[in-house]
């Protein structure tokens, strides 16, 4: 069965680059309007957007700090106004480590940094753009976690890991909320995923390798593989699931 999103407006968080790009780009492969949403990374998130056109597909990209509820209000209504209709498809990708901090160091700066790029711009964004689903009585949310939501992370990311484990409540708790309003909302709780800059900046050749070797199908993941679940998760594939969250680790952590 071909999924086909065409005529509808996706918008992703995060999506220069990684995870976040490679939603966007299976996204509007199936006919879906995409914006892609960015922090720093114009040029990035441009090159996103050319590749997309190059196929024949239609996307913008915006700017918008996320972590802040005005900015998150203003990338809505400028996705809304761009492709002339509201937002059917929300990927909330935008997340970030930030620093690890072991918890006898922890800073109140750091952690509001944590808590808001990784919740807060979850809450806010999707607050923004509810109205809309509503409206038009359908609508589906995907929240990005972590495995360490499951297992506390790894050295100095306990906030990360609870700022994630959040993101899981979170979704549960909406999922309720909107669901008689036609609007599904579930998770991707990605593993060891390569190709991004989280494990570029964070972790050691050493800890890839010795966690590669930990997991069961004996290799890291890609962005294309967290894609693919994001693109069955807001398509009639799985029309009947909501609240729900999907592991994506190759076997490293199993429920």
């Amino acid at each position: 069965m071909a999924i086909d999103l065409a005529g509808k407006v996706a918008l992703v968080t995060g999506a220069s680059g990684g995870i976040g790009r490679a939603i966007a780009i299976s996204l509007a492969a199936s006919g879906a309007k995409v914006v892609l949403n960015y922090l720093n990374s114009k040029e990035a998130a441009e090159e996103a957007v050319a590749a997309i056109k190059h196929k024949g597909g239609m996307a913008i990209a915006i700017q918008a700090d996320v972590s802040k509820a005005e900015e998150a209000q203003r990338l809505a209504a400028e996705s809304e106004q761009a492709f002339g209709r509201k937002v059917d498809v929300l990927i909330n990708n935008a997340g970030h480590l930030v620093q690890r901090v072991p918890n006898e160091d922890m800073t109140e700066e750091v952690y509001a940094r944590i808590m808001d790029v990784n919740l807060k711009s979850a809450v806010f964004v999707t607050k923004a753009v509810i109205p809309g689903m509503k409206a038009a009585g359908a609508g589906c949310i995907v929240n990005l976690t972590s495995v360490a939501a499951h297992n506390g992370g790894g050295p100095g990311a306990s906030i990360y890991a609870a700022s994630k484990a959040a993101v899981l409540a979170y979704t549960k708790g909406l999922a309720k909320e909107v669901a008689a309003s036609g609007i599904r909302v579930n998770a991707i709780s990605p593993g060891f995923i390569g190709n991004t800059a989280f494990h570029a900046t964070f972790t050691s050749a050493a800890a890839r390798e010795a966690t590669i070797q930990s997991i069961p199908l004996r290799r890291e993941g890609t962005p294309e593989d967290v894609a693919g679940v994001a693109l069955f998760l807001v398509s009639d594939l799985s029309a009947y699931l909501t609240g729900e969250t999907i592991e994506v680790n190759g076997g490293m952590f199993m429920r």
